[in-house]
């Protein structure tokens, strides 16, 4: 896997982002530490792809469970440590799981199966920071 990552020279503290795939994807800081609020802080990207990686997870193991899972949402609170570098300390992940007659034993062994030995971005982050997750069932 790969990446480059490239200061974008405008004033301030933009980055831009081009990945192993060819995608781009721009980041930039806070105006108190001298960005321009012109996109996502590096480590609000990092939480969006835990989020993602484990979402990503959690729909394959249902789907090859056999159940019928429509849609797989993850919200996302996380602390940070006070002093450099401020590492994630605590994340809650909060999963919504859509679907139809999705067995509750099999929602839970999804989510437990990511963090526990699937979801690489959780593992990283589970080195410094407590992860609390809980989940809901909604039927569509």
């Amino acid at each position: 896997m790969e990446a480059e990552v490239s200061w974008s020279g405008l004033p301030g503290m933009s980055f831009v982002a081009t990945t192993g795939s060819g995608h781009m994807l721009c980041m930039d800081g806070a105006p108190d530490g001298g960005g321009n609020n012109l996109a996502p802080r590096p480590m609000e990207v990092v939480l969006a792809g835990t989020g993602a990686c484990t979402a990503y997870d959690v729909v394959l193991i249902l789907r090859k469970s056999g159940q019928d899972i429509r849609d797989c949402k993850v919200k996302m609170s996380a602390e940070r440590a006070e002093e450099a570098p401020k590492v994630f300390t605590k994340i809650n992940f909060h999963f919504q799981v859509i679907g139809r007659g999705l067995k509750p034993n099999l929602v839970d062994r999804a989510i437990k199966l990511s963090h526990e030995k699937y979801c690489s971005a959780s593992a990283m982050l589970g080195k410094t920071a407590e992860l609390v997750f809980t989940h809901e069932i909604i039927e569509d």
